[in-house]
């Protein structure tokens, strides 16, 4: 029997699953994936390897056990968030690791960006948008790959949950002041949440988990915005700037600004670009699937709005298949998507 198995590590822990190298092939039935509950440290060096491997190895034992059958795992695919700027350890330490404990020699190590846009769009061309406490947009014609946002809750990631949250409670702490701009029904729910809202900034800023304690206030928004014209420009906003994004990473040769400084001031065509958008911001639904489906159509009229069809953990099980059958298509990146093939880097 031969297996891949597909990782994905962010902020709420590590899942892991096993799945058949070939799902051509009969008669390879998967155990269920294994989750942890625990994030990967990041320190000095960023992700730790040494905590990551902790974790993972047992959990691919476990799997392999479960899998009744024997056989060799062909090849790993690990999708973390952070990967781009935080992945030095990984990218060091993992593929002598993961070869020496299960004999595995084909490793794609993957921006949690990537394995996202191969769980919604697999291996075809298109643009992802993957939005959660974060956003980035990432796209691709297959021969390389054009980012936008995902820069952390200082400095972008905006239309993300952490960015609506942090303006909803900002709108809600213009209400409690008296100045323009402010929302009494996101007062409310600030204090419904938090308590008073003069204690926000001591429950708040020493905080080491902001952005995500930011991004639990974003489904307060959407749930005002119905009869709260406040929230309801704040979501606008947010939909504004995921397509934005979108439209800046949408390849060229389909109308895309290919990452200029121009793309909220002109629509492009966006002919045949397929667009999905992934991640938990998204199941609120309509306050904000509705108008980033209004502002995508402005700026992208010929995009073709696909459903994703997995998640990042879908993604990375895909391009370890992918990697192990010798049909990996998406394009390789020094912090992006690094493969590492019977010990050689592209």
């Amino acid at each position: 029997m031969t297996w891949v198995l597909g990782v994905d590590s962010g902020g709420s822990g590590l899942r892991v699953a096993l799945a058949a190298a070939d799902p051509a092939v009969a008669g390879q039935t998967a155990p269920a994936p294994l989750v942890s509950r625990v994030p990967v440290r990041t320190g000095a060096r960023g992700i730790e390897a040494a905590h990551f491997l902790e974790q993972l190895l047992p959990m691919a034992a476990e799997l392999l056990g479960r899998a009744g059958r024997g056989g060799e795992v062909a090849a790993v695919a690990v999708g973390a968030a952070g990967m781009a700027t935080l992945g030095d350890d990984l990218r060091t330490e993992l593929p002598a690791a993961l070869e020496h404990a299960l004999g595995v020699r084909r490793l794609a190590l993957a921006a949690d960006a990537v394995t996202a846009y191969a769980g919604a769009l697999g291996q075809r061309p298109g643009v992802v948008v993957a939005a959660g406490t974060g956003m980035v947009a990432l796209g691709t014609d297959l021969v390389r790959w054009r980012r936008a946002d995902g820069w952390g809750h200082l400095l972008g990631d905006c239309g993300g949950g952490a960015w609506i949250g942090r303006a909803g409670l900002e709108a809600a702490m213009r209400a409690h002041d008296g100045r323009r701009g402010g929302s009494a029904a996101l007062l409310e729910r600030l204090e419904a949440v938090f308590g008073p809202a003069a204690g926000l900034p001591g429950i708040l800023y020493p905080r080491t988990d902001r952005p995500a304690v930011l991004a639990s206030f974003a489904p307060e928004v959407a749930r005002c915005s119905d009869s709260d014209p406040v929230a309801t420009a704040i979501l606008r906003e947010a939909a504004r700037q995921i397509a934005e994004a979108a439209a800046a990473v949408c390849p060229p040769e389909t109308g895309g600004t290919a990452g200029t400084a121009e793309t909220a001031k002109t629509p492009v065509s966006g002919a045949g670009c397929e667009v999905a958008l992934t991640g938990g911001l998204f199941k609120m639904g309509d306050p904000l699937l509705t108008p980033a489906r209004e502002e995508l159509a402005t700026l992208l009229p010929s995009v073709r709005p696909v459903p994703a069809a997995g998640d990042p953990l879908v993604g990375a099980v895909s391009i370890a298949s992918a990697l192990a059958t010798g049909s990996l298509r998406l394009p390789p990146h020094p912090q992006l998507l690094r493969v590492v093939a019977e010990q050689d880097t592209r």
